[in-house]
């Protein structure tokens, strides 16, 4: 990390490593373990996809090859199976935030149903004060999630496979796509009803 540079437009603060020991700087007195390694790991994969682009320094797919980084080092260390999960989320989904404005209203309840999404939110904000300091999508985010009531992040289904079952679709790999399908319409609004949830499944629905 030491050493890589990285676009000043978004970190005016130096290279990955100043970066990272300075998000290390503001964590909270007792934090977690999970965002302690979240915060020391989550950009462990800019080094191997530091690339000049013609218009800016750029680490594509960092977040991607980081998650494996941070895996290997997390067995290393003999993290739980939980721990390893929850450090590997953590560097997987933090650039997630740059789209949260842009998501679809059943992608960004998924987010928000992330295991511990405290922690998410604790470490994006973290990196935005590390860096261009600007908190919008922070803010943003915190707000939606004050606004929605958790029965709306994680609605009571309205079909289950059983109901398939019973409105004559055999069970397989289809099940699967369509009962994403209904959820993500009773996330987005579009639907409300086990009726409507059926008809929709009657539409997306293969011949068997």
């Amino acid at each position: 990390m030491q050493g890589v540079k990285q676009p000043p437009q978004f970190h005016p603060e130096g290279d990955v490593w100043i970066h990272t020991l300075m998000l290390l700087e503001g964590l909270p007195p007792n934090c977690s373990k999970t965002l302690a390694l979240g915060a020391l790991l989550h950009d462990v994969g800019k080094p191997p996809t530091f690339r000049l682009a013609p218009d800016r320094i750029r680490f594509d797919g960092h977040a991607e090859i980081g998650t494996k980084m941070a895996e290997e080092i997390c067995h290393r260390f003999r993290l739980s199976n939980d721990e390893t999960e929850q450090v590997c989320a953590l560097v997987a989904n933090h650039m997630r935030f740059a789209d949260v404005t842009r998501m679809k209203d059943s992608t960004l309840k998924r987010f928000f149903r992330l295991p511990r999404f405290d922690e998410h939110m604790e470490l994006h904000r973290l990196d935005c004060l590390s860096s261009h300091r600007d908190l919008e999508l922070y803010n943003f985010t915190q707000e939606k999630l004050r606004s929605l009531p958790a029965e709306q992040i994680r609605p009571v289904p309205l079909l289950t496979g059983d109901d398939l079952i019973q409105a004559g679709y055999p069970p397989g790999p289809q099940f699967k796509e369509l009962l994403t399908a209904v959820e993500d319409a009773q996330l987005d609004g579009s639907i409300h009803t086990k009726e409507e949830a059926l008809e929709l499944v009657r539409e997306k629905a293969r011949p068997a």
